[in-house]
């Protein structure tokens, strides 16, 4: 696929998803909200993805925030509206973000240099952040006057706690890749070089030996439980979802394959086998 800020590449079930503006330091506008929505909802029709690894292009940047070209007046939406396709009062980050937490397809941020600003907090809905040990970090909101965005009031305590999340986004520093990984933002950190590398060996774990379909339940399943607020709603849905998957044909393969003692080959297809209850949440207040 064609795209303006992104570069979209998909081998061997693996789609790379590259911000692409290294002149900038892939800093994020309006024009990579749409196409990074638009990336996630062609991946999400396409089978041969099964995993999604986001990097940035460049040594310098994974994301250095938004872009900053129009000064000031960068986060005024009243001076925004006439030129750009703003749906109303939402924060155009957070659509993305949303967009990332609906994806059927694992998630694997490879961030290979700074991620300040919605640079880090895109990061936040996907399920696995590796950090290059170049890599830099900063909540930098209330240094620019402004507020968290792109959901990040509610993944960033969520996953590294209230008192980490408030240390960061109080003091809005710059901090680098070892803090991050200390303090639970990443999963693990790499030599630029072997970054990606590493990422894609995750990547490959999980296309070569999961069911697509189990792994799309299983991804909604643990993100939509991290609201609840009785253990009786994982109960309601890991009942229905293992109801289904336990008369489907990927079952069958999966217990067969592991009796003999082979590789299995799960048929199953998000596309279409999803089961009727899939999606079985409401959070778009807005649509």
């Amino acid at each position: 696929m064609d795209f303006e800020t992104l570069d979209y590449s998909v081998s061997d079930q693996i789609l790379t998803l590259t911000l692409n503006r290294p002149d900038r330091m892939n800093a994020f506008n309006t024009v990579m909200r749409r196409e990074l929505i638009a990336a996630f909802d062609a991946a999400d029709a396409d089978d041969s993805v099964r995993v999604i690894v986001i990097t940035g292009a460049g040594e310098r940047a994974f994301c250095a925030g938004a872009d900053l070209e129009k000064g000031g007046d960068t986060f005024n939406r009243d001076k925004r509206a006439q030129e750009e396709d703003l749906e109303g009062e939402r924060d155009g980050g957070g659509t993305v973000s949303l967009r990332i937490y609906d994806s059927k397809k694992p998630v694997i941020a490879a961030v290979n240099g700074a991620a300040v600003g919605v640079g880090v907090t895109m990061t936040l809905p996907m399920d696995i952040r590796m950090a290059s040990t170049k890599a830099r970090f900063g909540f930098v909101f209330a240094r620019r006057g402004i507020t968290m965005e792109a959901c990040s009031s509610w993944f960033l305590p969520r996953l590294v706690g209230i008192q980490q999340a408030t240390d960061w986004v109080y003091t809005g520093r710059v901090f680098n890749a070892e803090e991050a990984l200390k303090g639970g933002l990443v999963h693990s950190l790499h030599e630029p070089d072997e970054l990606l590398p590493a990422a894609y060996r995750l990547a490959r774990e999980i296309a070569d030996n999961t069911s697509a379909v189990a792994t799309t339940l299983n991804r909604q399943m643990m993100w939509r439980m991290l609201g609840a607020d009785h253990p009786m709603e994982a109960h309601k849905i890991d009942s229905r979802g293992i109801a289904y998957m336990g008369r489907s044909d990927d079952v069958k393969e999966g217990v067969s394959a592991f009796l003999e003692k082979r590789p299995a080959e799960f048929r199953m297809r998000p596309s279409e086998d999803l089961p009727d209850f899939y999606p079985w949440w409401d959070d778009r207040p807005f649509e």
